[in-house]
């Protein structure tokens, strides 16, 4: 090591080659990832440059232009996602919860419409694992008659502990007055509007299957006093319920003590099939198990349809936002390839280029993301005056409960899918940066100041 200096000056005087470089030992591993660090992290002087062509100059207003079109179209392609993925979950889960509310995740249904041993089916229903409620329930269809007018119903018999589910849903009256015997029914704010009843109004329930008699059968009709009035939210189920207690359904259908199916609540709805399935078996023969995933099939499979469908047609602006992004840069490189071959004469690296047009565009498209952000949750939040203004605008009435199901537009974010798709901005923002990077970083500073 010490005649390694004399051998150098020695090689060099005779013009021979130098003899190999002593061997240099590796970094640690700490060293190597510093260094590893270091590539990612921006210098002052790449900072600054970075910061300098974020803000074009008075000459490069169309840089500027392209540039700000880029962040307009990521920020409104994030929040055109943001607003649609949560009004397709919340129209979901306002869905789910209302009719899972109602009617429970599963329903067990006698053939022939009796169930005529149900206290004891009820019990092994209760003793099964995963079932947190299970209760006797009478559904049938008839009609209802008031003041001339006839509609058709869904008369539900309930227990005392299902009537009172209904307690956050009254609108008008009072539901305590729900007793056995007592005449009292609660009535769907859609069918009392239709009906023109009020609560204190007495309607006619018709049954068509009444007693028989030697001249034929004779509907049966008996009168209810309306003591209660309410607003499920879901458009058919105020149409049509009237909700009495399960005495009174049993009086006015005739069934005697037998009812017509019991109604299931398990510990998760998504597992209802796998949680039922035990009382499947032991019911075969004697009565179906139907889940509220049968049940609203067609409805919830068309929902996710959609909603895949409008999250892959809304992820190509996110696309095209990118492209926006590429094309201002690759504007910029052109027009930058003179300073460009400055800095590189003045000792800027390939790889500081690299990281300065990388850095640029990357933050075009975080401004554009996180403007996205705001912009949909300022819109989901004022989501229903907008439908209201935008139906006195048109004159349309553009949430029809009719069509639509439910009485308002919901809405319900998932933080999971808002994370994917601001990564989804970013990632591909950062994808379009790569080919203008290369071109600035591969840019020949010879060539560019020869040709000035």
């Amino acid at each position: 090591m010490k005649n390694w200096g004399g051998l150098s000056s020695l090689a060099k005087l005779n013009g021979q080659p130098l003899p190999p470089a002593p061997h240099t030992p590796k970094p640690p591993p700490n060293q190597t990832v510093a260094t590893r660090a270091h590539i990612l992290i921006l210098s002052p002087f790449e900072w600054m440059i970075a910061k300098r062509y974020m803000l074009p100059g008075k000459g490069e207003r169309m840089i500027a232009l392209v540039a700000s079109i880029g962040v307009g179209v990521v920020m409104l392609s994030v929040a055109l996602l943001v607003i649609v993925m949560s009004v397709m979950n919340g129209f979901r889960a306002e869905l789910l919860d209302k009719i899972v509310g109602l009617n429970g995740h599963a329903i067990i249904q006698a053939y022939g419409g009796r169930l005529d041993n149900w206290q004891q089916v009820l019990k092994q229903v209760e003793a099964t694992p995963g079932v947190t409620h299970a209760s006797p329930l009478i559904e049938q269809p008839l009609l209802v008659t008031f003041n001339g007018r006839v509609e058709a119903i869904l008369v539900r018999g309930n227990t005392p502990g299902d009537i009172n589910t209904l307690k956050t849903k009254i609108k008008d009256g009072n539901l305590g007055e729900l007793t056995p015997d007592a005449g009292n029914v609660a009535i769907g704010a859609r069918l009392a509007e239709n009906l023109g009843a009020q609560v204190g109004d007495s309607i006619t329930i018709i049954n068509p299957q009444g007693r028989a008699t030697p001249f034929g059968t004779v509907p049966r009709e008996i009168g209810y006093h309306v003591s209660a009035i309410f607003e499920i939210g879901i458009y058919d189920y105020d149409e049509s319920f009237v909700v009495m207690p399960i005495p009174d359904a049993q009086t006015l259908l005739l069934t005697g003590d037998s009812i017509g199916m019991i109604e299931v609540k398990t510990e998760d709805a998504d597992r209802v099939e796998e949680i039922l399935a035990p009382v499947k078996n032991q019911l075969e023969g004697q009565a179906v198990v139907t889940d509220w995933k049968t049940i609203n099939a067609s409805l919830f499979e068309a929902l996710q349809v959609e909603r895949v469908a409008m999250f892959f047609a809304l992820s190509m602006i996110v696309l095209v936002a990118a492209f926006n992004i590429l094309s201002s840069l690759i504007m910029m490189v052109r027009a930058k390839s003179r300073d460009i071959a400055i800095l590189r004469t003045m000792g800027a690296t390939r790889r500081s280029l690299l990281k300065i047009f990388v850095t640029t565009g990357t933050i075009v498209g975080a401004m554009g993301a996180l403007s996205g952000l705001a912009l949909g949750f300022l819109v989901l939040y004022f989501r229903q005056p907008i439908v209201r203004l935008m139906e006195l605008l048109t004159g349309q009435n553009l949430w029809d409960p009719k069509i639509r199901f439910l009485a308002e537009l919901p809405s319900r974010t998932d933080p999971a899918e808002v994370l994917a798709i601001v990564v989804m901005a970013m990632g591909l923002s950062f994808l379009a940066t790569l080919y203008p990077a290369f071109r600035a970083a591969s840019t020949d500073p010879v060539q560019v100041l020869r040709y000035e």
